[in-house]
């Protein structure tokens, strides 16, 4: 049994969104300021620059979680790496050097309150199930729930990789769950895409998450070479088929 003061009745400490085990809470202001600061405390916090926080609700339940990202964890909770064998290990080692992403992500399980360390990054509580698999930007995944499936997925363009400001491998997530991910702005400047059976063409690297569905191809602006590069455009990404995207209106 254990109890928890000064935090769910902080008065600078909101929670802002909540979906499955996952709650998002958001500092009001920076308090611990020194003089020389605290114009740019001020004004951080004016401008929705503030620390954010996500906590996770363990109730005879599993989450994973970026490398170095927890912060304290409360109760009967448990962390193992998810590393079964040594060739299991050279895999996610494989993995985390073509996604970007960190090699071993522990896994926390049993029942009790899991916090994750501040970010000034905005978090997004996606619901995986309603995409069918997603893919996400180098990154942007930050926690997810153990029942997600996680996978290293390639190009199928070489034109992706050399031309579309993208890697060759991406992180993607499938199965029954919620994840946590950091973008870059906040859920309310996103705009989604919803295809079927169509296509998206985007200037610029900035969509940070697409069905894994579709597919993702880079391609001239124009039908020649000369006109795209007289339209100043050049080569967009272009995403085809049926699911979803989730783009960031300026580029951060």
């Amino acid at each position: 049994m254990f109890q928890l003061s000064n935090f769910y009745d902080n008065t600078n400490m909101k929670c802002i969104n909540e979906l499955g085990a996952f709650q998002v809470f958001e500092h009001e202001k920076d308090l611990s300021v020194l003089p020389e600061t605290a114009e740019m405390a001020y004004f951080s916090s004016t401008m929705n620059v503030r620390k954010r926080q996500v906590l996770v609700n363990l109730n005879n339940s599993a989450c994973k979680v970026q490398s170095g990202a927890m912060q304290w964890m409360l109760g009967n909770v448990n962390m193992e790496t998810g590393v079964k064998s040594a060739g299991g290990f050279f895999k996610q080692m494989a993995g985390s050097a073509v996604t970007g992403e960190s090699a071993i992500k522990p896994i926390y399980s049993g029942q009790g309150l899991l916090m994750l360390e501040p970010t000034f990054k905005h978090i997004l509580l996606v619901d995986v199930s309603k995409w069918g698999s997603i893919v996400l930007q180098d990154g942007l995944f930050l926690a997810c729930d153990n029942t997600l499936q996680e996978k290293v997925i390639a190009r199928n363009n070489a034109s992706s990789t050399m031309l579309g400001g993208e890697g060759l491998f991406n992180l993607s997530l499938s199965g029954q769950g919620i994840a946590a991910l950091e973008s870059p702005v906040p859920q309310q400047e996103l705009v989604q895409f919803n295809l079927q059976d169509d296509v998206v063409k985007i200037d610029g690297n900035m969509a940070i998450a697409w069905s894994g569905s579709l597919q993702f191809t880079v391609e001239k602006s124009t039908k020649s070479l000369i006109g795209s590069a007289a339209s100043g455009e050049g080569f967009v990404n272009v995403y085809r088929g049926t699911g979803s995207i989730l783009m960031a209106p300026v580029d951060k």
